[in-house]
């Protein structure tokens, strides 16, 4: 069972706790009123000298490419530690000015975290798990102590034989790991069933808690093969278990939360395929429960004899029409057979999302007009359901949440016999809120809120939770959910910072959500400066959750907007399919739409919009900077995915053949058209003015290359106005990797540098 999905550290927005390590253009000219190489401060001289050229051509169904910058590809060319060296002493020298406002900005930040940070214990069968990041240490430790036992544990816990400590136990510190390698991102931590063991790789284990199966990556870094292994052996001795030959697949390990079966999921972006193992007889073998079809996903879950399958498999002779995932069971027996029993649909206007499953309760999250939304269903469910069921037949619970809620995301929950259901709810004006909701009682009880130093308890708003638009589900009885005591309440920022939810009008009609932020006091109409973020890649959700650090811009009368363009999550999968491949145009214009839409409506003044976005997002913002220059002031792009053409035509580089379903494969012509027109790398303008951008980039990055930023970089400043282009700099980090290497504190001063260069490119260094 996977461990930290939150046994979850949030602060500041930022989660201090594991993740899978694999998750696996048009263009304008500036006017001259709009030109802004006037209103910037000048850039440090001599400008950074130009790394060399070497000639080289690639063809491509007739057309010639040509990369001077190809080279860098090469990451053992000592000419690029050189010029990247070169670019960080560049980015020093442009941001000296700078370096108060960045110090103030640091210190203000943290000054914001509450001296503890710490989750509250979950709960996994006799033991309290939980994490905290000591006095002045960068990162969590993960520790657990065993339940008191005159909390009423059951007696069988007691036999197992397992003392007490007189102290909690420390099962991994990320600071030792930080020490030992520069910087720390581990993958899933697995706990075993008999609370022995700890390991944190792609894993599962089996019931008699000495089969572990694992996963084994190829040279691309892609997981392809799964091994088991028997305590008390060597790595000579273990088995092999599946092997995935198809370069676009990867194979990923988890268990049933009833821990009666292993998972093998072989995925591709788009597509899955499912094996299952009895975890009693691991050696049994594998069988297959899922065959892979294009385009089809599947996840597994089980309880009591039953396979609970969430698919979007096309239904033949369905009376639903619609078009994402829906649920189905089957029996064990029936693994082959694909003889489903029942199939459970979402109502009007909603989409699964996704499930979890417990000894009584099925929960669902679900997406409501663009809401998300929790629910859970009463296990066993009765055996006589009709063929076809919507989820309103079957009397769900609506977990009652704030209305401004933007972000809800489940906690571990990795207790089986639990009734309890834990989430983390957050948006961008209320500090993340971890509720506990007993399905059995409809009850909830607020568990802990993030603290925020520096804010006078006058500025909060206290309240109840309340079910999610208050009506967005008829039927819906208040009374019927409660609190577990009095004190119960979140408390949000609502009476300082204003959340607004907008539909922007895009290019071809299809509306776009935004969420804008801002201070009721110190924002101004047509005159504050602006930050738009975008991602719109791979179906993900545009994080919209609580950031203390944000306040150091709202505070100071900037806007915030969050455009959820096609490509990215939006409720179902259309959403996605609608902005990437050959639509992928759609997320760039998007994205272009929430700019200048903030502009018309005032949010934002004409000439101080920025934009920010990561890896693959940085797709959309570096293409938007190439079609219209002019919209934005200033963009920071962090371990950008740029040259979309070049590395899709490299299968031997990490992700490339996975990307195929997401951006196209560039050996086919209209794909190569697709991508050509919008990789942001192939179309700088040329001798026009440039927003000013900063780039960070990582060495140790193995999703997305270090010489991806450092070619854009260079070719920005070969091809757009020599002014401006003095303006774009690129921070290198030695030892970090795609995920960054800041801890605790680290984090704030690398917002503060981000937020300095976009106060000082806009013109407003003084604090």
């Amino acid at each position: 069972m996977a461990l930290p999905a939150v046994l979850l550290l949030r602060h500041s927005g930022k989660t201090l706790t594991l993740t899978s390590s694999w998750s696996c253009s048009r263009r304008a000219t500036l006017s001259s009123a709009s030109c802004s190489c006037r209103q910037r401060k000048q850039a440090p001289a001599p400008p950074p000298r130009s790394p060399k050229k070497v000639p080289f051509r690639v063809l491509v169904h007739g057309k010639t490419l040509e990369d001077p910058y190809h080279w860098m590809s090469n990451t053992d060319d000592p000419n690029l530690l050189d010029h990247l060296h070169r670019e960080n002493s560049y980015a020093e020298a442009f941001m000296a000015d700078a370096l108060p406002l960045q110090s103030a900005l640091a210190s203000e930040m943290k000054r914001r975290i509450p001296a503890a940070v710490s989750t509250p214990p979950e709960r996994w069968g006799p033991w309290m798990y939980y994490q905290y990041i000591p006095e002045g240490k960068e990162y969590p430790v993960l520790c657990r102590k065993l339940e008191n036992e005159s909390s009423g544990w059951p007696a069988a816990f007691r036999r197992c034989g397992l003392a007490r400590p007189e102290r909690e136990e420390i099962l991994l510190d990320w600071n030792e790991l930080a020490e030992k390698y520069g910087y720390v991102h581990v993958g899933t931590c697995r706990v075993s069933p008999d609370h022995n063991y700890l390991a944190f790789v792609s894993l599962a284990w089996a019931r008699d808690a000495t089969s572990l199966f694992y996963t084994l990556s190829d040279e691309n870094q892609r997981p392809y093969r799964v091994l088991c292994r028997r305590l008390g052996c060597g790595p000579s001795n273990d088995l092999p278990v599946l092997t995935e030959s198809d370069p676009s697949f990867c194979v990923d390990i988890t268990s049933t939360k009833d821990g009666k079966f292993i998972t093998v999921n072989s995925n591709s972006r788009t597509s899955s395929e499912v094996y299952v193992i009895n975890s009693a007889n691991p050696m049994e073998g594998i069988q297959r429960i899922c065959k892979r079809t294009s385009g089809v996903q599947y996840f597994v879950e089980h309880h009591t004899g039953l396979f609970y399958i969430l698919t979007n498999s096309p239904m033949p002779d369905s009376k639903w029409s619609g078009d994402g995932y829906y649920l189905v069971r089957c029996q064990v027996e029936d693994i082959e057979s694909t003889k489903w029993l029942n199939i459970i649909l979402p109502d009007d206007d909603t989409s699964i999302r996704d499930m979890d499953i417990f000894n009584g309760h099925l929960v669902l999250s679900l997406n409501k007009r663009g809401f998300p939304l929790l629910c859970s269903l009463n296990l066993p469910m009765q055996s006589d359901l009709k063929y076809q069921v919507y989820i309103a037949d079957l009397k769900p619970w609506y977990f009652p949440q704030p209305s401004s809620s933007c972000s809800v995301i489940p906690g571990s929950n990795h207790d089986f016999l639990n009734s309890e259901y834990r989430v983390v709810l957050s948006s961008p004006v209320m500090p993340d809120v971890i509720v506990d909701y007993d399905m059995s009682r409809h009850t909830y009880s607020v568990v802990q809120q993030e603290e925020v130093n520096c804010v006078s308890t006058g500025q909060f708003c206290i309240q109840s939770l309340e079910l999610h638009e208050n009506k967005i589900h008829e039927g819906y009885n208040k009374k019927e959910c409660i609190m577990n005591s009095e004190s119960q309440i979140w408390k949000d920022l609502s009476r300082i910072y204003c959340l607004q939810r907008e539909e922007v009008i895009s290019h071809d009609g299809v509306k776009v959500p935004l969420t804008i932020v801002y201070s009721r006091e110190s924002w101004q109409q047509y005159k504050s400066p602006g930050l738009l973020v975008g991602y719109g890649a791979y179906g993900e959700d545009l994080d919209k959750g609580w950031c203390s650090d944000r306040l150091s811009l709202l505070d100071r009368g900037w806007v915030v907007a969050f455009a959820d363009v096609r490509g990215g999550g939006g409720g179902n999968s259309s959403w996605h399919r609608s902005g990437s491949g050959l639509n992928k145009h759609n997320s760039i214009l998007d994205f272009v739409s929430c700019g200048n839409y903030l502009v018309s409506e005032g949010y934002v003044q004409s000439d101080q919009l920025g934009a920010i976005a990561w890896s693959a997002g940085c797709v959309v913002v570096g293409a938007a900077m190439n079609m219209y220059p002019q919209l934005f002031r200033s963009a920071i792009l962090k371990v950008p995915f740029l040259d979309v053409c070049n590395t899709l035509l490299d299968p031997s580089l990490p992700l490339t053949v996975l990307d195929y379903e997401e951006f196209g494969n560039p050996k086919i012509q209209s794909n190569f058209d697709s991508i050509f027109s919008y990789s942001p790398y192939d179309n700088i303008p040329q001798r026009s003015c440039f927003p000013s951008v900063l780039v960070t980039v990582a060495v140790n990055d193995s999703r997305v290359g270090v010489w991806e930023g450092a070619k854009w970089v260079a070719k920005v400043r070969d091809s757009t106005c020599p002014n401006c282009s003095r303006s774009v700099i690129m921070k290198t980090s030695m030892i970090g990797g795609h995920f960054g290497e800041g801890g605790h504190h680290s984090q704030c001063d690398e917002t503060a540098y981000e937020y300095a260069f976009l106060m000082k490119t806009f013109g407003i260094l003084k604090d």
